[in-house]
């Protein structure tokens, strides 16, 4: 799920988050105060630069319509550092359609992908350099926290990807 609280609270609370972002140290006390109280009610995830994100992509992309549910918050984060709004929709509508994760995504920003490819007289070899850079992610790759499951009790069992 890309947000975990209701479209009604992000619409209610981004209007006071672009008011404070405008007060420089004052909205910094104000916003920390925020993180605050919206941590305690709805857990984590709500520190200062979390909240700064959020803003951002709220003033980005006010259309929910727009939004790709098939991406997930990372991926927009990652895209969100990029001023230029072309590219960056290219990059998010890339990744919806190639099926990038986010660790692929960012790969292919630190590149320049988009950039080499927009000055490239030949487009096809930095496609295909791209395409090979790109890890096809495991099984393996899928799980990278490792998991306690101490709760199933289940003694010295070793789990297999088949």
């Amino acid at each position: 799920m890309l947000l975990s609280i209701s479209d009604e609270t992000v619409s209610c609370l981004m209007p006071y988050v672009s008011i404070i972002s405008l007060y420089a140290e004052y909205g910094k006390g104000v916003l920390k105060e925020l993180a605050n109280k919206l941590t305690e009610e709805f857990g984590s995830g709500f520190d200062r630069r979390n909240l700064s994100n959020m803003r951002k992509f709220y003033l980005l992309y006010p259309n929910w319509n727009a939004v790709r549910t098939n991406l997930t918050w990372t991926h927009y984060r990652t895209v969100l550092k990029i001023e230029d709004k072309a590219e960056r929709d290219w990059y998010l509508e890339e990744a919806s359609k190639e099926g990038w994760s986010s660790r692929q995504l960012s790969r292919q920003i630190s590149t320049f992908y988009y950039k080499r490819l927009l000055s490239s007289q030949n487009k096809e070899p930095v496609i295909d350099e791209a395409n090979q850079l790109i890890k096809k992610e495991t099984k393996e790759d899928f799980i990278k926290e490792p998991y306690v499951l101490e709760f199933l009790d289940l003694k010295n069992y070793r789990f297999k990807f088949v």
